[in-house]
């Protein structure tokens, strides 16, 4: 009995010792956790969906707090996250222009053609691997949803129609789509941008239009005509440069193939609040199409039959005296 009564007086003592030494261990070799660290990392939104560029949301966390990275770098949170981060690290909220994922491919069922038939594992780095896949257009989407499998956000989807489309209010920018597609079809475009060139080919015009009735032939009269020369053209290929951008559409009608998408409809015309007019003739000297007319200290007027709502006037007044309608 005494035997057994010493064994366990020796554990418990062993356990004793050695549980002191873990706990001096412990805290002798602890390393230290920035408390703004912890903070950032409870503001963050947990997606761990890597579209900041860092390992999930504890490395992002790491990053702001060392100064490596930017308080709003989280593209999910947005604004609202941007903001209580810059106010743990003491700085100035600067959320940015919210970037979302824009598939440029209108290469459906019914505007592109197919080269050959696939009927292997649906997935698009699958099927880009036979012959570059099944469409004649090297450059299009082959709508196999490689995409819309790796989204986190239920924000892409392949329709009926064969290609790839974002839903742009689900979209949280996080790139796994523009990371996954194999063809580099998805692009970033600025969140509530109406106008896009919906086409990635860089082929000549000839090839062009022999396979595809909506692809860009190179022919720049989008270049030509806007206003605001916010289209370039480069690789065979017309680009937006959306910081210039005013979205007066002049392009997409423009455009002979339709490559070029924005709905019209929704394209605004100026007008003049008479009881702010003052009549300096700075909305008149900035527009781009001469649409609006009036004397120096009269009041002015717009033609709705010259106006693209490019929106300058509506910039440039500087007693906010035109509205958009």
């Amino acid at each position: 009995m005494s035997s057994i009564l010493n064994s366990v007086l020796s554990l418990s003592a062993m356990g004793l010792v050695f549980g002191a030494g873990l706990a001096y261990a412990s805290q002798k070799f602890a390393v230290e956790v920035d408390p703004k660290e912890e903070a950032i990392l409870n503001a963050l939104p947990g997606a761990n969906c890597g579209g900041c560029g860092f390992p999930g949301c504890g490395g992002l966390a790491t990053a702001i707090a060392k100064g490596e990275a930017a308080t709003n770098a989280c593209p999910v949170g947005g604004a609202e996250v941007a903001e209580k981060i810059s106010e743990i690290m003491g700085v100035n909220a600067s959320a940015g222009t919210k970037m979302i994922a824009n598939v440029i491919c209108n290469g459906t069922n019914s505007n592109a053609k197919n080269k050959s038939l696939y009927s292997g594992i649906l997935d698009c780095k699958a099927a880009s691997l036979v012959a570059n896949g099944p469409k004649s257009c090297s450059y299009g989407c082959l709508g196999f949803g490689t995409c819309e499998n790796v989204c986190p956000f239920d924000a892409i989807h392949v329709y009926d129609d064969g290609i790839a489309h974002v839903d742009e209010e689900k979209c949280v920018g996080c790139g796994k789509c523009i990371e996954a597609c194999p063809k580099a079809v998805i692009h970033w475009i600025p969140y509530g941008q109406e106008v896009s060139i919906d086409c990635n080919s860089k082929e000549k015009g000839k090839d062009v239009k022999e396979k595809c009735s909506v692809g860009c032939i190179g022919c720049q009269i989008c270049v030509k005509s806007c206003p605001f020369q916010a289209i370039t053209f480069e690789n065979n290929l017309a680009k937006i440069d959306y910081s210039k951008c005013t979205q007066c559409m002049v392009c997409v009608e423009k455009c002979p193939t339709k490559a070029i998408s924005g709905d019209l409809s929704k394209r605004k015309t100026a007008r003049v609040i008479e009881d702010l007019c003052i009549g300096c003739t700075i909305c008149a000297k900035n527009c781009p199409t001469n649409a609006i007319e009036g004397e120096l200290k009269a009041i002015h007027k717009v033609d709705p039959d010259k106006c693209i709502g490019c929106k300058v006037c509506y910039q440039k007044c500087p007693k906010k005296a035109i509205e958009m309608i």
